[in-house]
């Protein structure tokens, strides 16, 4: 749901003294030795997944509720519902959400049994189930991605590579705020942001956010956990836009800090339905619990 660079060699961000190949979507495994030093402040691919590397969430505690059905601008419908550069380029230092800190603990992985079916987050210690037309995240270049779909397209606005679907994973901390339903209804705007605004090479591949519509809000069983959802249809400047979604429960392992996981699908042909969100968030499984299901909140819709 973020724009790609443009294939070719970078620097390696595992092995900086040595340059690797960005194919446009994906690292692969070809690496050489750099024919000479890198020119400075040039933008590059995110570090791979198997880096060691995830991002936690600072969420402050904010006393207003965003109203429901707030409209900035129209809301555009589904049209199908169904719902050899030899430049060596460095990182980035920008970040791509001013609220989002990284931290060096474990990120998403597949599963330790290579089972294809599901995608497990360890520090959270849940499952995602791998739909058709979706694959792990591990790789891609949208950091804390445990999943996406399984092809991009040509973004419609400032340049580059887009996901039409991506599932991010992330640990709420930095907030003394354990409410589900406070921490998403503060989330929401910040994930549409994140997706539909600007990202990390500061391009816009929507054009920006050009308006809203509540689409869907409440509580919601998640791994047998109670849990909150919000769920914003947004149009964009560019593109027809698609539909964002902010969801918070508690997690089942550890200190049971909340966990957040947000949710996007484009409003364009091909790419994952909608109801997917639906079917993913009722497939989320305790790690080593494949039966836990149901028992609290209610069922998800839009």
């Amino acid at each position: 749901m973020s724009s790609s660079p443009p294939p070719g060699w970078y620097r390696d961000p595992s092995y900086p003294l040595t340059e690797r190949w960005w194919d446009g979507t994906a690292w692969t495994d070809h690496r050489r030795q750099p024919e000479q030093l890198p020119p400075p402040a040039q933008p590059q691919p995110p570090t791979p997944r198997n880096s060691g590397r995830t991002k936690v969430v600072a969420l402050a505690a904010v006393g207003a509720v965003l109203v429901a059905g707030a409209v900035t601008g129209g809301v555009l419908a589904l049209g199908g519902e169904g719902d050899g550069n030899q430049e060596t380029r460095t990182a980035p230092t920008s970040d791509a959400s001013g609220t989002d800190s990284p931290t060096p603990t474990k990120p998403a992985t597949a599963s330790p049994t290579g089972d294809p079916t599901v995608v497990v987050d360890d520090l959270n210690g849940i499952t995602f189930p791998v739909l058709d037309g979706w694959e792990s995240g591990d790789g891609a270049y949208e950091e804390d991605a445990v999943l996406v779909s399984d092809g991009t397209y040509d973004c419609p606005g400032d340049g580059g590579v887009c996901y039409s679907a991506i599932v991010v994973s992330r640990t709420v901390t930095g907030s003394d705020e354990t409410s589900p339903r406070v921490l998403a209804e503060n989330d929401i705007e910040d994930a549409a942001k994140d997706i539909y605004d600007r990202e990390v090479l500061d391009r816009r591949p929507y054009e920006g956010i050009t308006g809203h519509e509540v689409v869907g809000s409440g509580s919601v069983a998640v791994a047998g956990r109670a849990g909150y959802y919000v769920r914003w249809r947004v149009t964009t400047g560019a593109g027809s836009g698609g539909y964002v979604q902010s969801l918070v429960f508690p997690s089942s392992s550890g200190s049971e800090a909340p966990v957040l996981v947000r949710f996007a699908v484009d409003a364009v042909e091909g790419g994952p339905p909608l109801d997917d969100i639906d079917k993913i968030v009722k497939g989320i499984r305790p790690v080593g619990d494949a039966d836990t299901g149901g028992g609290v909140g209610s069922s998800l819709g839009p």
